[in-house]
């Protein structure tokens, strides 16, 4: 009998398993084209990792192609031009870490802080717009802006201050701030949406206990606004971390000349002149994989220490 009546009820189980597969069959089909396309877009494409150890050529293809081993990554790493594109690519990646991280937040702070609800929707709805612009027509507006014959930055400097025409573009020592700005007008709104939300949600009883406590706007920001959005912060951060090594090409290659290479030549940019133009298909790959077991190696450290010391992590 014990035997009987453990057999009923696996058999009730697999019976309960199988209605509860059949009646979640709607959500399989609704989810099955993004896995299709996640696995023919995102995994297939990974085969081609074994390029950074051949010297390959599209006309011999993957199968006869010779094989070189480490050659690739011997090759780059022992490059000085490679070490200068990283120490470029770091920098501008702190800079982009310290300013255009930052700036979303404190932009949703003092949004939040308008009491006109109309003239607040208007200002967060006119702060989205740039991030619907192209990287092409972003470029285009700041050389406008900065040109040295028409520019208004330029013409306000001569006429006010009466200085002399500066080559924004054209000059090194600022042109990374230049870029850090353009990425900072083009999505700090886009970017502040997600605080926007969460502040939303921050439970309004918490404001009026804090208000009763006699707590000032600023005492309101720093212990109610903030670590509400602790969390959010923690979990955009590790995603920056992770992408250190990762600066956008767009960005940089539609802004930069050839008279600011010396500052603004990235990873990205270099592969795209070694793979794209002179054809260097293995040594381009390499460098690829190497930059995403960094990416990924930072996003696993930063990880660790978030959940050692924050309590908080992606996983």
């Amino acid at each position: 009998m014990p035997r009987q009546k453990t057999s009923d009820i696996s058999v009730m189980k697999l019976k309960k398993k199988k209605a509860n597969i059949k009646a979640s069959l709607i959500l399989y089909a609704m989810i099955a084209p993004a896995v299709i396309l996640l696995f023919i877009f995102h995994y297939i494409p990974i085969y081609g990792i074994v390029i950074a150890f051949m010297r390959f050529t599209p006309f011999k293809g993957v199968s006869g192609s010779p094989w070189v081993g480490l050659d690739n990554f011997r090759y780059f790493l022992t490059d000085a031009k490679y070490w200068s594109v990283m120490k470029n690519t770091v920098i501008l990646s702190f800079y982009d870490l310290i300013f255009g991280f930052t700036a979303p937040i404190i932009f949703a702070l003092l949004a939040n802080e308008i009491v006109g609800k109309k003239f607040k929707r208007t200002m967060q709805t006119v702060s989205y717009l740039p991030n619907f612009l192209s990287w092409v027509v972003v470029a285009g507006i700041f050389r406008s802006i900065l040109s040295p014959g028409t520019g208004l930055v330029n013409m306000v400097l001569s006429q006010v201050f009466g200085m002399d025409p500066i080559y924004f573009m054209a000059r090194a020592d600022i042109f990374r701030g230049i870029l850090v700005v353009a990425e900072i007008w083009k999505g700090v709104g886009w970017g502040a949406i997600l605080y926007f939300s969460v502040i939303a949600s921050i439970d309004m009883e918490l404001y009026e206990a804090a208000i009763i406590d006699g707590a000032n706007r600023i005492k309101q920001t720093i212990y109610v606004t903030l670590p509400g959005l602790y969390p959010i912060i923690v979990l955009l951060l590790l995603f920056r971390i992770a992408g250190i090594f990762s600066v956008g090409f767009d960005r940089v290659f539609n802004m930069q000349s050839p008279l600011v290479y010396s500052v603004t030549d990235v990873i990205s940019t270099y592969i795209y002149r070694l793979g794209l133009e002179q054809a260097q298909f293995s040594l381009t790959t390499a460098i690829g994989l190497t930059q995403s077991i960094l990416g990924f190696t930072l996003l696993r450290s930063a990880n660790w220490l978030s959940g050692r010391f924050a309590g908080l992590g992606l996983y």
